[in-house]
């Protein structure tokens, strides 16, 4: 069998998908037709940790796991003692799992789904976390203060044309959002001084070309505050740090 490139489909998954299906190549012609084939396979490697996906979460994906890579390094330049995390919109717990794994830290992880927060549950038993889960919307259930909050929020403006596979199969209220995709920036930033520390980093996965939207907000609700864009494995803009200091 010969994949299309297109797909983006390595023979590690398929020799995976092999292992897992109950009828491969019935699973395999739904991959041929543009589904996931780690929704079929059912989990993901994800900084080294095994994290088990369905339709209600967005796959991780490498631009994430660089998220993840970059907001070490600036906890481990910034802090020198256990810090407290907050991931906004966990997902499958990938983020959270990951910084819980590799920093000294105290993990709170919220989403507004219910079936959500059941798999990131699932997940942090899967990989020995100790995560404090909170339904919320955003900060409507999140009372504390924290040194870090980091999120992968929906970013993508809702007329913007993505790859059809992902806006088919993946779920929307993960991916799209009003205000040209703002608008969850714009809501964290607004509201986040009340939770923050006062030394602090805010961690952001971005659209390639929102970084300087994004930092404009930002200068508007931390004036004094480090404002640092960095780019994905690609060269484009797909991070922005806050640091306050």
């Amino acid at each position: 069998m010969k994949i299309n490139n297109k797909l983006n489909i390595s023979k590690r998954e398929l020799d995976e998908l092999k292992l897992v299906s109950k009828d491969y190549e019935s699973d395999y012609n739904k991959v041929l037709k543009g589904y996931p084939i780690q929704y079929l396979i059912g989990y993901v490697n994800f900084y080294g940790y095994k994290i088990n996906v369905n339709k209600n979460v967005l796959i991780p994906r490498f631009e994430t796991e660089l998220l993840v890579e970059k907001t070490i390094k600036y906890i481990n330049k910034i802090f020198n003692k256990k810090v407290n995390i907050l991931d906004i919109g966990t997902g499958s717990g990938c983020i959270s799992i990951a910084l819980h794994k590799e920093v000294n830290s105290n993990l709170t992880a919220c989403d507004i789904n219910n079936k959500v927060l059941k798999l990131a549950k699932s997940n942090a038993k899967l990989n020995n976390c100790n995560i404090n889960f909170i339904k919320s919307n955003l900060f409507e259930n999140i009372n504390d203060k924290y040194d870090v909050i980091i999120s992968n929020p929906p970013y993508i403006d809702q007329n913007e044309k993505i790859m059809d596979m992902v806006d088919k199969y993946e779920p929307h209220e993960s991916l799209y959002a009003p205000n040209n995709g703002l608008y969850f920036y714009e809501e964290i930033l607004k509201n986040a001084n009340k939770y923050l520390n006062d030394k602090f980093i805010i961690a952001f996965e971005i659209g390639w070309w929102q970084g300087e939207l994004i930092k404009s907000i930002a200068r508007i609700y931390f004036k004094n505050s480090k404002i640092i864009i960095e780019k994905d494995y690609t060269d484009r803009n797909r991070y922005i740090f806050i640091i306050g200091e």
